[in-house]
């Protein structure tokens, strides 16, 4: 087995930040979601994707791989959104186990009312903290730590503008 590579000062400081910012991000997102829309995160999420397909709709499959959720828990989730009337599923014909998860107008609705304050709260947690140079690093970090992580149905996304 080969020698571990332990991080050296500088690694472990950016790291323990790194874990440090995204708790508390995503724990302000989280909490600002769960208060103001009755919405997990993760819900918003499954609304958005959703809402930029293509006829509002997608492959439950590509949808497990945009959230990178386990099918078994988007099932779950897609479920919850078709009780309240935000989703529906329908099957794909051509494909007789594959089904596709669509938006409803409702759900349109839920996101539309929810946007305006998810946004205020990503702004207070990351953008009001951040000068224009540093939103530039944060995206070329986090794009390139994107594309050498594994592929994402937005590699699009991360290839540099």
């Amino acid at each position: 087995m080969a020698e571990p590579r332990w991080l050296d000062e500088n690694e472990q400081m950016a790291w323990r930040a790194w874990i440090a910012a995204q708790r508390v991000v995503n724990t302000r997102i989280e909490q600002q979601l769960q208060r103001d829309a009755g919405i997990p995160h993760t819900y918003y999420e499954i609304l958005v994707r959703l809402s930029e397909a293509k006829d509002g709709r997608l492959r439950m499959s590509e949808l497990a791989v945009a959230t990178q959720g386990s099918r078994s828990r988007l099932s779950h989730a897609v479920n919850r959104l078709e009780q309240a009337g935000w989703v529906r599923r329908e099957g794909i014909e051509s494909d007789r186990r594959g089904q596709v998860a669509i938006i409803t107008e409702v759900g349109r609705e839920k996101l539309v009312e929810s946007a305006p304050g998810h946004v205020e709260e990503v702004r207070k947690s990351i953008f009001d903290a951040l000068t224009g140079d540093q939103v530039e690093a944060l995206y070329d970090v986090c794009a390139t730590l994107a594309r050498h992580s594994g592929d994402t149905v937005d590699r699009a996304a991360w290839e540099r503008r």
